[in-house]
């Protein structure tokens, strides 16, 4: 029963997964324009960001929609295929949980964000007002 469930939702994302792309892509927010100085100020802050995420992830595009609408040249990285990106989140954050932002800090600690919601809070904290 179990191999029967994840079955059918294994072929519901097949189906729906190009779907939810393509609304991604048809809805693009618009993003903030900042003053040239703000925005070189916040891509710097971004370099030291990457989001790990699965490319039709609901979550994942929630994040993705949100980081447009910041502005924010955050980098991205598919964890859904096993490999490299994939052993590299579970070894860094622990899980293999998508969406996952990954902090560092200029003395190179990182922290690894969790939750669409948690993620979506702490850009909009950090770069709303910039």
């Amino acid at each position: 029963m179990k191999t029967l469930i994840r079955s059918f939702f294994k072929i519901l994302h097949i189906v729906l997964g190009p779907f939810m792309l393509l609304w991604e892509t048809i809805s693009r927010p618009k993003g903030i324009v900042r003053s040239r100085e703000a925005q070189e100020g916040v891509d710097l802050q971004c370099r030291r960001m990457v989001l790990y995420q699965y490319r039709t992830c609901p979550f994942c595009i929630k994040v993705r929609r949100e980081i447009r609408r910041l502005s924010l040249p955050i980098e991205t990285l598919d964890a859904q295929p096993h490999g490299m990106i994939r052993d590299e989140l579970l070894r860094g954050g622990g899980q293999t949980k998508v969406p996952c932002l990954k902090l560092t800090d200029q003395a190179g600690n990182s922290q690894w964000l969790y939750d669409s919601g948690a993620i979506i809070e702490y850009l909009r904290g950090r770069f709303l007002s910039t």
